[in-house]
């Protein structure tokens, strides 16, 4: 039995699905009628990449009260944007295709919950492609920009670090992947702006059909 060259470890949000639009959507109109007025951008720039507990501490951090309703009336609201209107990013099935024809393994790991991905894989068809080898930082102490959940992703899939290929589109998340001293591929095709991704250790682009190659090219360099 071969052994894969590398594992290319994807996040979901802004990468697989396309729910970063929608969330921040209801995020910014949620947050606002909880009494913190807050901006699109703002919440972008605050909670894209993190994990829902985190941005459940933060209001309540600035409201100053607990807030329990939150989780609740967030989880109803965000789920029935996405059954009306989630999609797969584009380009990202056709991306997947020649990436796992390569021989190369593949994973998710994600600040969302496992519930979250079943449903927003699920609505996009693509929860079959990784059925069995999907992480969430629920499963970690601490979530991005730490590096524990693609530790624990590489660990769980029998790849050390260096051979590890992270594809994100937060801030965080290559933050996490250069803590977990992985190489990243930062997607800017979304919301997240270009310079937000650049750094050490990590190429950004913009469109998802140049993906494979670039998996590709940072394989070979390695080899």
């Amino acid at each position: 039995m071969s052994v894969a060259p590398a594992l290319v470890v994807f996040d979901c949000d802004g990468v697989l699905v396309d729910s970063e639009r929608l969330a921040v959507r209801v995020e910014a109109r949620l947050i606002g009628e909880l009494g913190w007025p807050i901006t699109e951008s703002e919440v972008l720039e605050r909670f894209v990449g993190r994990t829902d507990s985190y941005m459940h501490g933060e209001i309540e951090r600035v409201l100053g009260r607990s807030v329990p309703e939150w989780t609740e009336r967030y989880t109803t609201d965000l789920h029935e944007a996405f059954v009306s209107e989630l999609t797969a990013v584009p380009g990202v099935a056709a991306a997947l295709d020649p990436i796992e024809s390569s021989g190369f393994a593949t994973c998710v790991a994600s600040s969302g919950t496992h519930e979250k991905m079943r449903l927003t894989l699920g609505i996009t068809g693509l929860y079959r492609r990784f059925e069995g080898r999907i992480h969430s930082a629920t499963e970690v102490e601490h979530g991005k920009p730490a590096p524990d959940l693609f530790l624990h992703a590489a660990a769980a899939m029998g790849f050390t670090p260096d051979r590890c290929v992270v594809v994100e589109d937060s801030r965080s998340g290559v933050q996490a992947a250069r803590a977990a001293g992985m190489r990243s591929l930062g997607f800017a095709g979304g919301l997240t702006p270009s310079g937000w991704l650049e750094g050490p250790g990590t190429t950004v682009y913009e469109d998802m059909a140049d993906l494979p190659a670039l998996v590709e090219s940072l394989v070979t360099e390695w080899d």
